[in-house]
């Protein structure tokens, strides 16, 4: 049985070659869509019977501040260099309740929260991150690359209480010039005074995603969810 895929009006679904028990949601970066990530389960060595179902959303267009009104896929405006003067909070949640729809959309079907991972790119990253410390019940994880974590200082007192245990694979090239390196490492280090179970991955590279990663996210994503 091979996988299929399914192209809606707000997602790309790529159903496993089994039936599915646990659940990929990927969030693609500013000014892609869902067809952006897609082609990267074929690349992630998952078992050829996996059970694995991914799920690549569209984000809604929008007016982008910072790029002077240009409409664009986003999950939230940008109106500062700095991402964090002037957060769209209101975007950022609105995108996370989106999030939130998916997570429970798979959890009608049948596929516990403990094997959902959000996941993320760039500002889909950011709403993974923002978003599944936050979801109030057990997942299995938070996969961020290339990203950061809006509204930092607040996760202390909003961190749900399943985060601290909640893996996360973290990835960053040490020469991104869209997502400073350093805003990457700031975030990491406040996640890690928490005590959150972060596991940070440095790559040569830039606002991007290299083979050497790919890899090693697929075995990240293997030790999750493809355990039988």
């Amino acid at each position: 049985m091979s996988q299929q895929t399914i192209e809606e009006d707000n997602a790309i679904i790529v159903e496993p070659p089994a039936e599915a028990t646990s659940t990929v949601i990927w969030l693609h970066g500013l000014g892609a869509d869902g067809e952006d990530f897609r082609p990267i389960v074929g690349t992630l060595g998952l078992p050829a019977a996996h059970s694995i179902r991914f799920i690549f959303p569209h984000a809604p267009y929008r007016a982008l501040t910072i790029n002077d009104g240009q409409i664009m896929r986003a999950w939230y405006d940008i109106r500062q260099p700095d991402f964090e003067t002037e957060l769209d909070l209101d975007g950022v949640q609105a995108s996370v309740q989106t999030l939130y729809r998916l997570i429970e959309q798979e959890i009608e079907q049948g596929i516990a929260s403990h094997n959902i991972i959000v996941a993320g790119f760039s500002q889909g990253g950011a709403i993974a991150l923002y978003g599944g410390l936050r979801y109030p019940a057990k997942l299995a994880g938070i996969l961020a690359l290339s990203t950061y974590l809006p509204h930092a200082v607040a996760i202390e007192t909003e961190a749900s209480s399943s985060a601290q245990a909640l893996p996360i694979f973290m990835a960053h090239g040490d020469a991104d010039r869209v997502v400073p390196y350093e805003l990457a490492k700031s975030c990491r280090e406040r996640l890690w005074g928490l005590g959150v179970a972060l596991e940070w991955h440095r790559y040569p590279m830039g606002h991007n995603v290299i083979d050497e990663e790919i890899t090693e996210i697929g075995d990240w994503i293997c030790q999750r969810l493809a355990r039988d």
